[in-house]
């Protein structure tokens, strides 16, 4: 099973005075190249960047990148891509189904 991940970012929050995001809202999706199953994953991550320091990035400057880099900073990446891989799978090998038996 081969999958492609795809990160993004879809809000953030920030601090208006020092222009510095504080809070980035994450999402990791993967599709299965082969039967085109997908999953995803959605979590946030917290951040106190010192505006004061070198390489501070204020809000208006960030790109999607930037946010992601830090979301992914923060995490066990190969954990939640691993994550998503297992909903995917369960998907195509489900392990647990539901039904009535006596109306099949």
């Amino acid at each position: 099973m081969a999958i492609t991940y795809n990160w993004t970012v879809s809000t953030t929050e920030y601090d208006t005075a020092t222009g510095g995001i504080t809070i980035i809202h994450w999402r990791c999706n993967g599709i299965d190249d082969t039967t085109g199953t997908t999953g995803s994953s959605y979590g946030t991550t917290s951040h106190q960047p010192d505006p004061d320091a070198a390489g501070f990035i204020p809000y208006a400057d960030v790109t999607e990148a930037d946010a992601i880099g830090w979301a992914q900073a923060q995490l066990d990446v190969a954990a939640v891509e691993q994550a998503v891989a297992n909903r995917i799978d369960e998907q195509d090998n489900p392990t647990v189904s539901s039904g009535t038996p006596w109306a099949a």
